[in-house]
C-alpha cells in the first residue's frame, strides 16, 4: 500500500554551488518564475539539521529560492556551506544521480539555442524506440554541472497510441 493521501509531487529540491548563478539559469534559461527566498537556515548548537535533513549539524543554507517552471513544477533550490560537503555532482549512474527533463516543442530549435548559450550538450539528439518511439531528446548541463534533458515528442510516443503492447 502506498503512503495514505499522496496525489502528486509538490517540489523538487536541488542543491547548487551559486545560487545567483542557479537563478540566472533557471530564469533566462529554462524560463522559470523566480517566486520567493527563505533563510538562513541553520541551527549553531543542536542536531536539528541532521535529525531534519540529514546534513552535517553546523550545516547552513544562507538562502533557498523558489521557482516555478512551465506553470507547474516547482523547483526549491538551496546553496548550503557544510563541513562535510562534496562538491563534485553525482553522474547519472552514481547512487542518487538525476536529472531534470524538459519537454520542448522544438527540439532542433531548442538545442541552437542551448548552443548558442555555450552550455555543455552531450552528443546530439537521440530517436527513441519501443515504448518511447517518436520521442527525440538530449542531455545538456547546466554551468555547475546538474544533468538536463530536452524531450520532444509533438507526435506522441508509441506507448501513448498504443499502451497494450507495452503492458
Amino acid at each position: 500500500m502506498s503512503i495514505p493521501g499522496v496525489t502528486r509531487v509538490d517540489h523538487f529540491g536541488i542543491t547548487v554551488p551559486d545560487l545567483d548563478q542557479a537563478r540566472q539559469f533557471f530564469v533566462d534559461v529554462l524560463g522559470c518564475e523566480y517566486l520567493y527566498t527563505l533563510g538562513p537556515l541553520r541551527d549553531d548548537e543542536g542536531r536539528w539539521m541532521s535529525e531534519h535533513l540529514n546534513v552535517a549539524d553546523r550545516a547552513v543554507a544562507p538562502r533557498i529560492q523558489f521557482f516555478r517552471l512551465g506553470g507547474q513544477a516547482i523547483l526549491e533550490v538551496f546553496e548550503y556551506q557544510a563541513p562535510d560537503q562534496r562538491t563534485e555532482p553525482p553522474s547519472n549512474s552514481d547512487v542518487g544521480g538525476h536529472h531534470i527533463a524538459l519537454y520542448v516543442e522544438d527540439l532542433d530549435a531548442a538545442v541552437a539555442d542551448l548552443h548558442r548559450r555555450g552550455l555543455r550538450v552531450l552528443g546530439k539528439p537521440t530517436a527513441s524506440r519501443g515504448p518511447h518511439e517518436g520521442q527525440r531528446w538530449v542531455y545538456f548541463l547546466a554551468p555547475w554541472g546538474l544533468q538536463c534533458e530536452l524531450v520532444s515528442y509533438p507526435r506522441g510516443k508509441a506507448f501513448h497510441r498504443t499502451p497494450e503492447a507495452f503492458g
